[in-house]
């Protein structure tokens, strides 16, 4: 699978990602900002009506000539001023003819979300509303100014305002992001791309791509590149030793199919001994014959779990007690390792009618071999027991043998690693959970101690 282009790289992708959020930021920002320039521009225009209504108080009768009102007023950006002093007394200047109001704002008890929705509110009216404004004189807190006055000019520097706050935060999100994004392709993306370069040739070609080569990185990013390079060990590893496996199993399967028919041949001369006038000889043909049978037995159990693979199953309803009942006649029919017939107790307490959905073949296999393996091992009886456990069901074999050894228990399940006898090579178990993982069940250890060894089989359904 190839790279992805630029355009739809990790790279492009942060890069888009942190403009965004920085706009985002300055959003935020914006918001309290031009609430506060337009409350600033108020206040400014409280200040300057202020002084301009003092300009009565030097008159001698408390009246300013119309024309000197005019160009107060126009000095204010207003249609009205009035001041009121703490003792009541008002100070006021007018136009001949003052527009009607349109909207007053009260700014002695404006909250900051008030501010802020009435600063959009302007925006939204475009400049064509006449306001009154009221409120506190920043010259001196204990006069009261109020003031009418056209919107537009403040709407028009509010949207200066605005222009330049977008500019600037369009200028500062470009350098940020791509600050962010020089450092972010140093520190992850070129490192990243590295490491999915290395995965991508490795699946292609796993044992010609050379690992990847590890940086000196303490962070997550080195902790992935030396993972990756032991996994790719480690796969490579495999790969070869399943090579050879593979090669090893088709010789065997060879050497398994010439072998079974030498020892056919010896079993049925070996028959031929037991009719011997020579007293030895009847002694241990016996012997001779068992010998024979558990070879013939080793090679067919080789041969199956090399060639198995895979098990085909058959699932019917299946009646457990009578199968273990089979199960039971085939373990007992058996010869132990010393070439004596097998003396056992096979008890079957599996309850009548139960009854599971399994490949029957394939269910008594695994319990066979359960079974041979535990009176083989010295066994005397051995206890098969079964409950249903919700939509499983539960089969427990049970023996009084001497236990695993701890050679078979740290090998549990294992082929040619897992036996518990000697001359064993460990197939009997693998291939019972192989069978039961292939119900969709499981088989597993529940104890082994001297007293004796207990097997779970879970068989779904």
């Amino acid at each position: 699978m190839p790279l992805p282009p630029v355009t739809r790289s990790l790279s492009a992708k942060l890069l888009v990602l942190t403009v965004l959020f920085v706009m985002l930021a300055e959003v935020l920002i914006y918001t309290p900002s031009v609430a506060r320039f337009r409350l600033t521009y108020l206040e400014e225009r409280l200040a300057a009506a202020h002084l301009a209504a003092l300009s009565v108080e030097a008159t001698p009768d408390l009246r300013v000539a119309m024309e000197l009102q005019e160009k107060l007023l126009a000095l204010v950006g207003a249609h009205i001023v009035d001041l009121v002093q703490p003792d009541t007394r008002v100070y006021m200047l007018a136009r001949s003819m003052p527009p009607e109001v349109d909207a007053t704002f009260d700014l002695r008890d404006a909250t900051a979300m008030t501010l802020i929705i009435d600063a959009f509110d302007a925006l939204a009216a475009g400049g064509r509303r006449v306001i009154k404004v009221i409120g506190h004189s920043p010259k001196d807190p204990a006069y009261r100014v109020e003031l009418v006055m056209d919107e537009r000019p403040m709407v028009l520097a509010m949207v200066d305002f605005s222009g330049r706050i977008l500019a600037l935060s369009i200028v500062i999100s470009f350098i940020t992001a791509g600050l962010v994004f020089l450092a972010l392709t140093g520190l992850l993306v070129r490192p990243m791309r590295r490491l999915t370069a290395s995965m991508v040739a490795f699946r292609r070609a796993p044992d010609t791509t050379p690992p990847i080569e590890p940086s000196r990185r303490n962070d997550e990013i080195g902790i992935a590149e030396r993972e990756l390079a032991d996994m790719q060990d480690t796969v490579r590893t495999a790969l070869r030793q399943r090579e050879r496996l593979a090669a090893l199993g088709t010789a065997v399967a060879k050497i398994n199919h010439d072998l079974r028919a030498i020892l056919s041949t010896a079993a049925l001369l070996s028959e031929r001994l037991g009719e011997s006038a020579d007293p030895e000889a009847r002694r241990v043909t016996p012997r001779l014959l068992a010998s024979i049978d558990r070879a013939v037995e080793l090679c067919g159990q080789t041969l199956a779990y090399t060639r198995d693979g895979v098990l085909a199953l058959e699932r019917t309803e299946v009646d457990l007690q009578a199968l273990v009942e089979e199960a039971g006649a085939a373990v007992l029919a058996g010869l132990r390792p010393d070439g004596s017939r097998v003396e056992a107790r096979w008890d079957n307490r599996v309850p009548e009618g139960l009854t599971v959905r399994a490949d029957a073949a394939q269910l008594a296999r695994a319990l066979v071999n359960l079974g041979r393996n535990a009176v083989q091992a010295g066994a005397d009886a051995v206890t098969v027991t079964a409950e249903r456990r919700g939509d499983a069901v539960v089969v427990t074999v049970a023996d009084d043998g001497p236990g695993l050894p701890p050679r078979a228990r740290d090998n549990l399940f294992q082929p040619f690693a897992g036996s518990a006898r000697a001359g064993g090579i460990g197939l009997g178990l693998a291939i019972a959970r192989e069978v039961l993982r292939a119900h969709g069940g499981d088989l597993r250890l529940v104890e082994s101690t001297a007293e004796g060894t207990r097997f779970a089989l879970e068989i779904p359904g």
